[in-house]
């Protein structure tokens, strides 16, 4: 399975193309999904449909309470050297896989700030919550998500046009 996110007229289109079959390759990307984007985090951002038509909030898109508020998010951290520089493995549990509660990404950065202080600057935060937002859905068996203090820091909009790897791509 391949995956592409494609930012288009302001909106984010999260992309799955299916390959295997010889029609999956043959047929057009099929849009699952997409998010507006603004200058603040997208989870402040109301959904929208392709063509940027608000979607109507209702209860199973925001959850009332956070389900998952007395579980870590965070497993563990453990910091790696790369070819390119120092990389911060982080490892989600299987709640941090599964909130969707509007704060929860906040509250994943911070445990990983316990377990990781020196990770605190604003490109390895933008890193997290594009993970956050975006990797989990794309990915969500990835065992860990791969925060590089090295990458440039060029704001949270920029992270995601590149993909949460700004800078260049994952090695």
């Amino acid at each position: 399975m391949r995956q592409r996110w494609k930012l288009s007229g302001g909106l984010l289109a999260l992309t799955v193309v299916l390959s295997g079959c010889g029609a999956a390759e043959e047929s057009s990307p099929v849009i699952v999904g997409s998010l507006s984007t603004s200058s603040t985090h997208p989870a402040a951002a109301a959904p929208t449909t392709a063509t940027g038509a608000p979607i109507a909030a209702s209860a199973a898109q925001v959850p009332a309470i956070d389900s998952y508020a007395d579980q870590s998010l965070i497993d563990r951290t453990e910091w790696t050297d790369a070819v390119d520089g120092r990389r911060l493995l982080v490892y989600p549990t299987q709640a941090g896989r599964q909130d969707t509660f509007p704060t929860a990404g906040e509250r994943a950065w911070q445990e990983v700030l316990v377990d990781a202080p020196d990770a605190d600057t604003p490109g390895m935060r933008d890193q997290f919550i594009c993970h956050w937002d975006f990797a989990r859905v794309v990915a969500p068996n990835k065992p860990s998500w791969n925060l590089e203090p090295w990458r440039p820091a060029v704001g949270y909009q920029e992270t995601v046009n590149a993909l949460c790897n700004p800078g260049g791509p994952e090695r």
